[in-house]
């Protein structure tokens, strides 16, 4: 097959990345706003991650639905649900924080079927051998979408100036988000009537075509690949990293001492962009590098820029932390297409094995929260992405080769 014949739907599929690239990063930086709106504590004001990360314990029923009801129906069913979670925010956050975290949880299920669906489309959307580097392309513009979505909540959702120990009554929050997630409402439904007229090749069609003209054989399930399993640990604590250190910088810079002339939440624009520039540089390192190499110098990066964000001090410790975004780039497509190597048929049941994996946000978040919460203290939380780090190497040198 052709290059130009993979080229439309992988722009398609480059304009969902960027979607849920965008809600994903708009959630996680909401927590300082619904902190101070709902007078939150450290655990609290993590919950966005646990409701929104949670909904990928479903990945793998959602590997087995597309499985079953195909790529195209899989993504039209992804927006409608992002769509409805949107509309149904502004009566959730009426009925106070846990009613905003339960309207959450329906567009973040709404996202765990365009993510499980997307990422094998892309990997069979050409050479098995470049699939790291196309997923890193797709993951780009994704990376777009994170820088936009900060300053997009910088803007739009803005809480009033508060008395020590006041919050906002939930109608005030109401008229605050409304608009923004209205607006985001909307524009998902738009781009899934796009969608319903597009055509989209039957990647499950040439996939059966290949293995019948294909001498290898495949194990009985996806359940039995060894490197599956050690991958979706990967994405696992991946995440605590992507995820961690946005959710704790406020937190660390207070503690560090830095001066900020801006919000938290404006400053983690860098951070995302550091993921920006790293994938854009991606897509043609990836070409010509072994993607275990690249995941295992990425990792010691993070450690380095870590390690000296927390010897530092002032505004020096802060931009350390935050350039950790420019190694942490590639690792979510490097692992992902390692881990979907070797599995043929079975690439859609892995990808939600895999895919359920992102609940580590979910999970290693707030644990991380209470540790800062017992320990008094933020760097005592962010210790556990060292642990996070040295999990990825293991899983670059050995863990991604075991068949």
């Amino acid at each position: 097959m052709s290059k130009n014949k993979y080229l439309f739907p992988l722009i398609v599929m480059a304009s969902l990345f960027f979607l849920f690239g965008f809600i994903t990063t708009m959630n996680n930086s909401t927590i300082e706003f619904l902190k101070s709106a709902f007078g939150l504590n450290d655990v609290q004001k993590q919950l966005p991650n646990t409701f929104f990360y949670g909904a990928y314990i479903l990945s793998v029923p959602v590997g087995f639905l597309i499985k079953r009801i195909g790529y195209r129906f899989s993504i039209f069913t992804g927006l409608a649900l992002i769509s409805l979670g949107f509309f149904a925010s502004i009566p959730g956050v009426a009925l106070g924080y846990y009613g905003f975290l339960s309207a959450v949880s329906v567009f973040a299920i709404g996202v765990v079927v365009l993510q499980v669906a997307a990422a094998p489309y892309v990997v069979a959307l050409g050479p098995a051998e470049t699939s790291a580097s196309r997923l890193t392309l797709t993951n780009a513009l994704n990376s777009v979408a994170t820088v936009i979505a900060p300053i997009f909540v910088s803007i739009l959702l803005v809480t009033p100036e508060l008395a020590p120990g006041e919050v906002l009554a939930n109608s005030d929050i109401k008229e605050i988000v409304k608009n923004p997630f209205i607006g985001i409402g909307v524009i998902t439904l738009v781009i899934l009537v796009i969608m319903f007229f597009l055509k989209l090749p039957n990647i499950k069609e040439e996939q059966k075509a290949a293995e019948q003209a294909s001498a290898k054989k495949y194990k009985s399930s996806a359940f039995k690949y060894p490197h599956v399993w050690l991958g979706s640990v990967a994405i696992f604590v991946y995440m605590g990293i992507e995820i961690g250190i946005p959710s704790f910088f406020a937190d660390f810079a207070n503690h560090k001492g830095a001066v900020i002339n801006t919000s938290s939440t404006d400053l983690l624009k860098f951070y995302w962009g550091g993921l920006m520039v790293g994938r854009l540089l991606g897509i043609f390192i990836l070409q010509k590098a072994r993607p275990t190499l690249i995941l295992s110098i990425c990792s010691l990066g993070g450690i380095a820029l870590l390690l000296s964000s927390i010897a530092f001090t002032g505004n020096v410790s802060m931009w350390l932390f935050l350039g950790t975004g420019l190694f942490h780039s590639i690792m979510w497509p490097v692992i992902y297409s390692l881990a979907l190597e070797d599995l043929g048929p079975h690439s859609d049941v892995a990808s939600g094995i895999i895919a359920t994996s992102v609940i580590g946000a979910a999970i290693l978040t707030p644990i991380m929260g209470g540790v800062q919460t017992i320990t008094g203290t933020v760097i005592a939380a962010i210790s556990f992405l060292f642990i996070y780090y040295i999990y990825l190497i293991f899983f670059a040198v050995k863990g991604s080769k075991i068949r």
